[in-house]
């Protein structure tokens, strides 16, 4: 039986100095007997939230559950302990029956068409009508999303352009609606959002190419926005190792150019956005902290930027923060994030589950 615990201080979201109890890996909020005090006068935070990460994925491709529990080890010390894996070549269960690793959410393979994504990543269909089928599929094996590659770099045309055509995806996601999943879709560059947003798709990743009207359609229909600001930095490395196709390169670098503000615009127009580290292949695990505070430079607030990760990301994919019975996944700082983001990277105490980690 683990150890109960007691914490004093400042609980976010609502910032009201309380008390809590751990008991049998729960929050509670009556006193229990003999509890052990992690602090007082901190901070509590429920645990953060990586909503784009790919334990599984490394810098060659897939990996093995080994090196896939030893990301989710990284991200776990640096205080991630909700995953929104969004998209994976291995099967990750092993890792979800762990109770020392973060909590994972499985959006099954990308979804994409031959020789128009990263080689051995996701499942690459050889004809754009199979998509629904492949869709309803992943539906059936997931945890509740679906991941399609909405475009990539189409090497007859020498830039990004779309996957699919707007029938097939807008099929797609209807089907994918009706197994109860949400869908979302990698997406960079231009061409493929109208078709993406018209489908009515749950949310888009990274969005580079967004336009102010359609953040402003993105609003109306509660489309969430994962912008990964961190990885979004590789882009000029990738144009400039893309010389044969020097229409793509510079698109990617005007991409590049153009995020900060589009994300800026994103948080004006009232999209939700939610932080993402896109951890696995060219962004190291362990950065979420990195993607709160490139999110805050380009325009939330601290506690908003804070909430993309935490609270409201929790409350996006159906977690619970902390609340009287929720699991005790949580938090501990000696000073307020909310004044200062560098306070994330230096935890007291990890709890996951009732258990403290270092």
């Amino acid at each position: 039986m683990s150890t109960a615990l007691h914490v004093a201080g400042v609980v976010l979201p609502g910032g009201e100095s309380r008390d809590l109890w751990i008991t049998e890996g729960r929050i509670s909020f009556e006193p229990v007997r003999g509890a052990e005090t992690l602090g007082r006068d901190v901070f509590v935070v429920p645990g953060l939230v990586d909503a784009h990460c790919h334990p599984g994925i490394g810098v060659g491709g897939p990996v093995s559950l080994e090196e896939a529990t030893e990301q989710a080890i990284t991200d776990r010390a640096a205080g991630t302990l909700l995953i929104r894996d969004c998209g994976l070549p291995i099967d990750v269960r092993p890792l979800q029956r762990r109770p020392d690793l973060p909590t994972i959410i499985r959006a099954g393979q990308h979804l994409a068409l031959t020789k128009r994504y990263i080689p051995g990543l996701g499942i690459e269909l050889d004809d754009p009508s199979q998509l629904p089928e492949a869709v309803a599929e992943q539906a059936r094996d997931g945890d509740g999303w679906v991941k399609l590659v909405g475009d990539w770099i189409d090497r007859g045309v020498g830039d990004l352009a779309p996957l699919w055509p707007d029938e097939v995806l807008a099929e797609a996601v209807k089907v994918a609606h009706e197994h109860g999943a949400r869908v979302t879709a990698h997406v960079f560059g231009e061409a493929a959002l109208p078709g993406l947003i018209a489908s009515g798709i749950d949310c888009l990743e990274h969005g580079t190419g967004l336009s102010a009207d359609q953040l402003a359609e993105l609003a109306r229909n509660d489309v969430a926005l994962v912008p990964t600001l961190i990885n979004i930095e590789n882009f000029p490395g990738i144009a400039d190792k893309a010389g044969k196709y020097p229409a793509y390169a510079n698109h990617m670098r005007a991409l590049h150019a153009g995020v900060g503000e589009m994300v800026t615009s994103a948080i004006e127009a009232g999209v939700r956005v939610f932080a993402g580290s896109d951890a696995g292949g060219m962004v190291e695990h362990g950065r979420l902290v990195d993607e709160i505070e490139a999110l805050h430079r380009a325009g939330m607030t601290r506690e908003q930027a804070l909430a993309s990760a935490s609270w409201a990301a929790r409350d996006w994919l159906g977690h619970p923060g902390i609340a009287d019975g929720a699991p005790a996944d949580l938090l501990v700082y000696p000073g307020d994030p909310r004044a200062d983001l560098g306070v994330l990277r230096h935890p007291s105490h990890i709890v996951l589950g009732g258990v403290v980690y270092a």
